[in-house]
């Protein structure tokens, strides 16, 4: 598997993990909708989370989460809705990024962005 590959799907085993210690539920990982793949989907309580995951080797290049653009964030939310009415979601929605830093040493950082953009302000 890329190099690439490997460091994301770590970063996205972390991120579930991370979740799950902060009492989410996760509900998806990984999924599809035309164009646009949603990492996790999760749920605490009543709201449905939307979750991108964005993993690097350092920060050398900026935060992972700086990889979010407008372009990305209107895919997220075309999937977002499609998943809302395949599982007849009528409640609250959020997008969080998390961003996570993998070290080569195997050390990493993870910071949780709740709220992290909000479809239709761009």
């Amino acid at each position: 598997m890329a190099k690439h590959l490997d460091l994301g799907q770590r970063g996205e085993s972390l991120a579930r993990s991370f979740l799950k210690e902060q009492a989410y539920e996760i509900l998806d990982t990984n999924w599809r909708y035309s164009r646009a793949e949603i990492d996790i989907v999760a749920r605490k309580g009543e709201q449905l989370i939307i979750v991108e995951v964005k993993t690097r080797a350092s920060y050398r290049h900026g935060h992972p989460e700086d990889d979010v653009d407008h372009r990305k964030q209107q895919l997220l939310y075309d999937a977002a809705t499609a998943y809302m009415d395949w599982i007849d979601h009528a409640g609250e929605i959020r997008f969080d990024i998390l961003s996570v830093v993998i070290r080569p040493n195997g050390t990493h950082d993870i910071r949780h962005l709740r709220d992290a953009f909000f479809p239709g302000l761009f």
